[in-house]
């Protein structure tokens, strides 16, 4: 007798990138072999070093991906929400993961253990397309903050975290979620003191405009960022 198809998980999965382009019977494969788990905030969901090998789907809230030298010296690498997953190369290769994966509030997530995956990836050509798509976005994704640190100024660096952690709600460009001067400190790869004058600065000059539980972006703040990154391509390809 055919196994019914788990409802939620299913619905859920439809609506990950990673997964829109499979057949329902696909989708209803992986409904079936995933497990649901829930996380309290400031949860370590893994640490850099730990072997395990599965697939995590984030249903509901955040969390912080990051790594920290051996003085606890942290480095934000990006928040990920809803939709979002991590541990695809787990799946691929045996190496202990390369970072922590922190919640920054409750979180409900979806598993995927790496024997069941690869059954579903023998299966599906398109799903093996789309996790090596996913990892090439995450490589110049990686090449973009690396190159971001080497060549942009502090105040370039705050702009473009700000701008890539905004969105467009009833015409307003804003960060609606919390975003700390500690946050974008580790995010930028500067003091928490730096960031603080660098934010105080983008207000006196019309910038942003900070609010009680949100920062609103201004149009000036997207051109200052075109310019600073348009020169240091330019400088890049002159040398």
């Amino acid at each position: 007798m055919k196994k019914p198809i788990k409802e939620r998980e299913s619905t859920a999965l439809r609506s990950v990138p990673l997964f829109s382009t499979l057949s329902a019977d696909l989708i209803g494969l992986l409904a079936n072999v995933v497990t649901t788990r829930q996380y309290p905030k400031n949860t370590f969901i893994l640490s850099s070093g730990d072997k395990t090998d599965s697939l995590y789907i984030i249903l509901s809230g955040n969390v912080k991906v990051g790594i920290a030298d051996d003085d606890g010296k942290e480095v934000i690498l990006s928040f990920l929400g809803p939709g979002d997953f991590f541990g695809e190369m787990a799946l691929i290769d045996d190496y202990p993961r390369s970072a922590d994966i922190v919640t920054r509030e409750p979180c409900e997530l979806m598993i995927v253990e790496k024997g069941d995956f690869k059954k579903c990836l023998a299966m599906s050509p398109a799903l093996s397309m789309q996790i090596m798509l996913a990892l090439v976005s995450r490589v110049r994704d990686a090449d973009r903050k690396i190159e971001r640190l080497a060549l942009v100024n502090v105040y370039g660096r705050v702009a473009q975290v700000l701008l890539e952690s905004a969105e467009q709600v009833d015409g307003v460009l804003a960060i609606n979620r919390k975003l700390s001067r500690q946050d974008i400190a580790k995010l930028v790869g500067a003091s928490r003191e730096m960031v603080t004058r660098v934010m105080r600065d983008l207000v006196d000059g019309g910038y942003i405009r900070t609010e009680p539980k949100r920062i609103v972006l201004h149009h000036k703040l997207e051109v200052y960022a075109r310019e600073i990154g348009h020169a240091h391509t330019h400088a890049g390809k002159a040398k």
